[in-house]
């Protein structure tokens, strides 16, 4: 427990630098005699660690993924402090305990098993940041290990899912639109371009979109929503209701399942706006128009559920069965960018996440680690053993 309360003690919201846990985990593994290697991003207040233990040089391995920062917990009504890991009836409570510092803890508490067996395929532990505004942080670790190790075998992800093998989730694409009017008295509404109304027009079309796939799109049963979808979920415009809006921005998203393309979608609706309402406006006033913002994109996972890791996932973790989720995880990118094929998996549950009292149990925290040792013995030739008692979390 003490681990990953050193863990949750690092206040690592995606806006804040996440260098003060990656500076302890960096000494903490190299302490231990495994491989580290830093990868910062370009303003320097933030980094990616890439832990390698075994034959990393000449042989491919495994890797277990996780990210380092944790969303918001101002606001919340917390019973105690989100940064202080409290305890109470087998429930671990603290920012991040569920998503994903459970799963980071289970993965240093067992990195001296890591190093004492005699590994003959290695195993990568991937820290990243900013998963939770867009998977930024992943993408340049994902290059940087395929610079320095062989190509992995396969990638665990361990988002929360009650250590359920995961085979699925969505991609995502999302922008915000900000329309460019011309303001002017209500009375003379004519003589405006007003921004709010080709913003709804906007709205209407990603509405009637989403209502299209919804109704005559492709399906996956595996999901709780079985189709991709498409909203627009923030919009903000006009100052006085007698002035003609002269902006108005719109945010909005597409998750899609495997069979679609949530990029696409999404540049299919921005080339509506900037294609076909945009002249409109230039029409009134040559200054008017849309300015696009990119916010998050990212790509769907979709593991085939006959594949060799999905495979193995089912037997490290005792199941049998497989699902999809529709959250997004860094699952996709090791993919999508490294040819690495994932599967989603790690204790604690993504309905705990981003909420007031959000924990883990400790019969997940050891469910996770006996998925781990197996790992461990699945990479062992020596007679190290990797069963060695109380996990020391």
């Amino acid at each position: 427990m003490a681990l990953l309360g050193t863990l949750v003690a690092f206040d690592t919201v995606s806006d804040r630098s996440n260098l003060p846990l990656i500076d302890w985990a960096e000494a903490y593994c190299r302490g231990h005699g495994a491989a580290v290697e830093r990868v910062p991003d370009p303003t320097g207040r933030k980094a990616a660690l890439l832990v390698s233990v075994g034959p990393f040089e000449t042989r491919p391995g495994y890797v277990l993924s996780g990210h380092s920062d944790v969303v918001p917990a101002e606001g919340q009504p917390w019973s105690s402090d989100p940064f202080a890991l409290r305890e109470a009836g087998g429930r671990l409570y603290g920012r991040g305990t569920s998503d994903m510092k459970g799963f980071l803890a289970v993965c240093l508490a067992l990195l001296p098993e890591m190093v004492a067996a005699d590994l003959a395929t290695p195993i990568h532990l991937a820290i990243s940041y900013d998963e939770e505004v867009g998977c930024l942080g992943v993408r340049p670790l994902i290059a940087r290990m395929l610079e320095r190790v062989p190509r992995p075998l396969g990638c665990f992800v361990g988002e929360p899912t009650g250590m359920d093998v995961v085979v699925g989730h969505k991609g995502k694409s999302a922008a915000r639109l900000t329309f460019r009017g011309r303001a002017s008295h209500s009375a003379l509404a004519p003589q405006g371009v007003n921004a709010v109304e080709y913003a709804a027009r906007f709205i209407e079309h990603v509405r009637l979109s989403a209502e299209a796939i919804a109704r005559d799109g492709a399906r996956d049963p595996l999901y709780d929503v079985p189709h991709t979808t498409g909203l627009s979920s923030v919009v903000r415009g006009g100052t006085a209701l007698n002035i003609v809006p002269d902006t108005c921005s719109v945010a909005f998203e597409y998750r899609a399942i495997g069979a679609d393309d949530a990029a696409a979608l999404a540049a299919a609706a921005i080339g509506y706006a900037t294609g076909t309402l945009a002249p409109l406006m230039r029409a009134g006033d040559p200054a008017c128009g849309v300015d696009v913002e990119p916010l998050i994109d990212y790509p769907g996972l979709d593991t085939d559920p006959e594949a060799e890791i999905v495979t193995l996932a089912k037997r490290l973790a005792g199941r049998n069965g497989h699902a999809k989720v529709s959250y997004g995880t860094e699952g996709g990118l090791f993919e999508r960018l490294g040819g690495v094929p994932a599967v989603v998996i790690g204790p604690g549950s993504i309905a705990r996440a981003h909420r007031a009292d959000e924990y883990v149990t400790r019969d997940e925290l050891e469910a996770c680690a006996g998925f781990v040792r197996r790992l461990i013995r699945t990479c062992t030739t020596g007679s190290a053993s990797s069963s060695r008692g109380a996990l020391p979390v």
